[in-house]
């Protein structure tokens, strides 16, 4: 498996995943028949004449009209829909088994969406083709790939239709937050309206919050890691946008020394406890594993952020909307302000 995919199936510890359709209109009605108006946030409304936009692989898309029928990745498809974007189509982990949605699926009707792919390395072509898509939007992890497009068939796939790619890695949060709201506007969402400054505005409280939380409980080690059956991950927060953008707000990471790819250390169970933390973020993506099928490995249950029950869920792939990420930092935030000194 390549490093992309090891990473996206739960070794990704952070990244924020290492390892899109929408459009906007003032319309309403089904959003798998028209992908318009967004029900999230103030209602959007394609604009008239030429679109332009440059991607993060410095590619300028000129369309003589605003694309609607835009595919995403659907964590990509998520955040624009919090600013009234929606979308035809997505791909990633959009479903889980029981058709719930996934946690990486946000605020998304996923019954409302064509799933062009739900797993690592699955794109049905021929479904996506038949959605006439306007525009296909991904994140960049390691540019100028799209994530979850799969190598063997991306250049078929990125035939069909333009795409744009958004890097989110190696950048702090405030990048790809900047990128998909400039990109939501470009496609007709109103972020001057009520509800879409609203995010804005919180997600700046909650990041002075955090500021202040951090000042006034010193010391508090933090560790962002992933569990798998046979590895246990520990971040490094230098790449990830979400960790990165809290250490300049004064948290305190434990950086591991021995980082694999960029990205992360992989650790045997039997060698878990390397590090100690005070406070733990545990990637809670579907694919990885958490408290409760942790809990039979020793070593897990034997770490003093566990023992203390101070283990917080982490979206190690990030919904880079402003709404999404306030709120991760607002529980950050309070996990902090409470934690006992236990590492």
């Amino acid at each position: 498996m390549s490093r992309r995919g090891l990473l996206a199936a739960g070794g990704t510890a952070g990244l924020g995943a290492l390892l899109t359709a929408c459009g906007g209109s003032s319309g309403s009605g089904d959003a798998k028949a028209s992908g318009t108006k967004g029900s999230a946030s103030g209602a959007a409304t394609t604009p008239a004449g030429p679109w332009t936009f440059t991607d993060d692989r410095k590619k300028p898309l000129r369309l003589d009209r605003t694309p609607t029928h835009l595919v995403a990745y659907v964590g990509a498809a998520a955040a624009l829909h919090d600013y009234g974007i929606e979308c035809v189509g997505v791909f990633g982990p959009t479903k889980l088994k029981d058709g719930r949605p996934d946690a990486q699926a946000g605020d998304l009707d996923v019954d409302k969406v064509t799933v062009i792919g739900n797993t690592w390395g699955e794109f049905a072509i021929e479904k996506y083709a038949a959605l006439s898509p306007g525009l296909l939007i991904s994140h960049m992890y390691e540019a100028p790939t799209l994530w979850y497009v799969p190598d063997e068939s991306a250049k078929k796939i990125l035939a069909i239709a333009p795409s744009v790619g958004i890097n989110v890695a190696g950048v702090p949060l405030t990048t790809p937050l900047r990128r998909y709201a400039e990109l939501a506007t470009s496609l007709g969402a109103d972020m001057a309206s009520t509800r879409n400054a609203a995010q804005k505005t919180r997600f700046e409280q909650a990041s002075a919050d955090l500021r202040a939380a951090v000042k006034a409980h010193p010391g508090i080690k933090v560790m962002a890691c992933s569990g798998a059956a046979d590895s246990f991950y520990v971040s490094t927060p230098s790449s990830a946008a979400d960790l990165s953008y809290y250490r300049s707000l004064g948290v305190d990471f434990i950086v591991p020394n021995k980082v694999q790819g960029g990205f992360f250390e992989t650790l045997s169970w039997e060698n878990a406890d390397k590090y100690k933390a005070d406070v733990m973020l545990l990637d809670n993506r579907s694919a990885t594993l958490q408290p409760k099928d942790l809990a039979a490995k020793p070593t897990w249950a034997g770490l003093p952020a566990v023992k203390a029950g101070q283990v917080l869920g982490w979206p190690s792939e990030p919904i880079f909307s402003y709404a999404k990420c306030a709120a991760q930092i607002e529980a950050l935030t309070k996990a902090i302000t409470s934690a006992k000194k236990v590492g």
